[in-house]
């Protein structure tokens, strides 16, 4: 599948000259805009894996832009701008841009700019896509081993018998051992229940 792409820029010519580059290499510009606030709604509507922003819009200037494309994880960022100050490019790489590029850009700067900017998107996704599988993890560990507790204190059950008893009621009801842990902590699930 072609990588899909959201553009805003302000001024119309370079939207063309980036759309028929893009379009020559194989990319599909799925929407396109002149405005900063339009092109968050762009992105959130058609999901595209990169989202090239001007700096300078109407509406909502780029940075402001990239700081909600990129705080709601929906596309890599590259911010393509005349610009090129230091504090600028500071911003952008705060804002989530995973790549500048200043204008008047080439073919050869824009594609890998791209690539570059897909592929950081990608690892920033799976480490957050990570943390947030393991947070959940010890969560529910957490809610366990209190529902564990719950029921030895309780029901005078050893560790591995209370274990048992929310692993097999799990699995008896097809539920996850959190939901199940969670019943015995609100005193919705008793071993005689069971």
């Amino acid at each position: 599948m072609p990588t899909r792409v959201v553009i805003a820029e302000d001024e119309a010519i370079i939207r063309l000259d980036l759309r028929e580059t893009l379009e020559e290499e194989g990319y599909e510009v799925v929407a396109e805009t002149g405005r900063g606030d339009e092109a968050v709604e762009l992105v959130r509507e058609f999901a595209p894996d990169v989202a090239i922003l001007d700096i300078k819009m109407p509406g909502l200037d780029g940075l402001s832009a990239a700081r909600e494309i990129a705080g709601e994880r929906l596309a890599a960022v590259v911010i393509l701008t005349a610009f090129s100050q230091r504090d600028l490019i500071e911003r952008a790489r705060d804002a989530g841009a995973l790549a500048y590029l200043v204008k008047p850009f080439q073919k050869s700067d824009l594609l890998p700019a791209i690539e570059v900017a897909l592929g950081r998107f990608a690892e920033l996704k799976e480490l957050h896509d990570q943390a947030t599988s393991l947070s959940d993890q010890l969560e529910t560990r957490k809610v366990v081993d209190r529902a564990k507790g719950q029921l030895m204190d309780q029901n005078q059950l050893t560790e591995s018998a209370a274990f048992g008893f929310i692993q097999k009621t799990a699995m008896k009801e097809r539920q996850t051992m959190r939901d199940v842990a969670q019943r015995v902590i609100d005193g919705n699930l008793t071993p005689a229940e069971a």
